[in-house]
């Protein structure tokens, strides 16, 4: 059942999301009304930040599964959901634009950081959670698993802003940086909120 309801709300993201798209490029004035190439910033942030969104959500999923605690299971969930829809938006974009998903270049190589931007155990980008630290949060219950992805989704966030950062700078589509603000907005403020609910669990983000 719980595969059923995650399709259907896959569906439903793409059906909003290409309504968005939709809108948004045909409203949007200057520099939106052109095609990015695949090397642009543009195309580079929507690639990458679909990806990071992705395991932002598969981790969100994981703890409301772990947790019974009410506060972090509707942090989890509107994470889920807010990250979901934007990921349906950029691959819509992708769509839209006739651009590839996926890329031969490393990650953020639109932001000239490219190798360096991966790590050890399967973290692609800044932020990311390891393949280990996926596995050991599935592992966890209670209060434990609710510090471990408190900490997780925080340094997750902070990559995030730092890559929505990069295409406030550099891309060049209206909506695409108007996302990103919104991102780095929305994210800076849960990374507050988190840290108020490690605090309450007398924990602490990670350095």
């Amino acid at each position: 059942m719980r595969q059923l309801g995650l399709i259907a709300g896959a569906a439903a993201t793409v059906l909003v999301a290409a309504g968005a798209i939709t809108y948004a490029v045909a409203g949007d004035e200057g520099p939106s009304d052109a095609v990015p190439s695949a090397d642009s910033a543009d195309a580079g942030f929507a690639r990458d930040m679909a990806v990071h969104h992705q395991q932002a959500v598969e981790m969100s999923y994981i703890v409301r599964d772990r947790t019974d605690d009410e506060e972090v299971r509707r942090l989890a969930y509107d994470i889920a959901q807010t990250q979901a829809n934007q990921r349906g938006m950029l691959l819509g974009w992708l769509d839209l634009w006739e651009l590839p998903k996926v890329s031969a270049d490393p990650p953020m190589t639109w932001m000239g950081m490219g190798d360096a931007a991966s790590g050890k155990d399967g973290a692609l980008m800044p932020g990311m959670a390891t393949n280990g630290e996926m596995k050991r949060l599935g592992s966890l219950d209670g209060k434990q698993a609710e510090v471990f992805y408190l900490q997780l989704m925080t340094d997750h966030h902070k990559g995030g802003v730092h890559m929505a950062q990069g295409c406030v700078r550099a891309c060049e589509v209206g909506v695409e940086k108007r996302l990103a603000r919104g991102m780095v907005e929305a994210q800076e403020s849960e990374i507050e909120l988190m840290a108020g609910m490690l605090k309450e669990r007398g924990a602490a983000g990670r350095e």
